[in-house]
């Protein structure tokens, strides 16, 4: 059972202030890298398996590309970014310049270019959180990988299994220059990390 299992919904609103300062903080990121306008909405959260996820964010041979970190210090644990196929091309065709239209097109600069993307959201989301936790939270180097999503979710589920099988999803209604898609982050804390994260806030966990 993972420790997120044991919250209320005290501790989920907790969560989605936290997501949305984060979230808020890495579109913010996204806007100045692009040169363009990104809104974001109020992220709705949920506590799933990894299975329920999976089919949750689209099912398992959905091409997307995901970043997985590793949280050390004041968090323990893991936290995954994925992004839709669709903004991943945006994406690329707004830094290169370029117009493809497909994954299969994405040369070793464009994976360069998603990679640099994924490093710079993931430590905005990370450093907003810090900022409004007071904590010291370590990421390990991002690098992305351009997958099914099914294949993407077995790496996490094994690796942390020994935290929990449930993770947190944290699901992101993006609008970039009108254009309207989604982000998601997903999050595996161990259980003294969501302590120590709900203490640091004055809640009991």
């Amino acid at each position: 059972m993972s420790a997120l299992e044991n919250m209320n919904e005290i501790h989920l609103d907790v969560l989605k202030e936290i997501a949305n300062i984060g979230s808020g903080n890495a579109a913010s990121s996204l806007s100045r890298m692009i040169g363009q306008t990104v809104d974001i909405k109020i992220p709705d959260i949920h506590i799933m398996g990894f299975n329920e996820a999976t089919e949750f964010l689209g099912g398992p041979e959905t091409v997307m590309v995901g970043t997985l970190l590793f949280l050390t210090e004041s968090i323990e644990g893991m936290m995954m970014f994925l992004l839709p196929i669709d903004v991943v091309c945006d994406l690329v065709n707004m830094l290169m310049g370029t117009e493809i239209k497909s994954h299969e097109e994405i040369d070793e600069m464009g994976y360069s270019v998603i990679n640099e993307c994924s490093n710079i959201m993931s430590a905005s989301f990370i450093t907003a959180v810090a900022e409004m936790t007071d904590m010291v939270i370590d990421i390990s180097p991002p690098e992305a990988t351009l997958d099914m999503l099914g294949s993407i979710m077995s790496v996490p589920s094994i690796f942390f299994a020994n935290i929990g099988d449930s993770l947190l999803v944290m699901k992101n209604e993006l609008e970039i220059e009108g254009r309207k898609t989604s982000a998601n982050v997903l999050m595996l804390p161990d259980m003294p990390s969501l302590v120590k994260l709900m203490s640091t806030l004055g809640i009991d966990f």
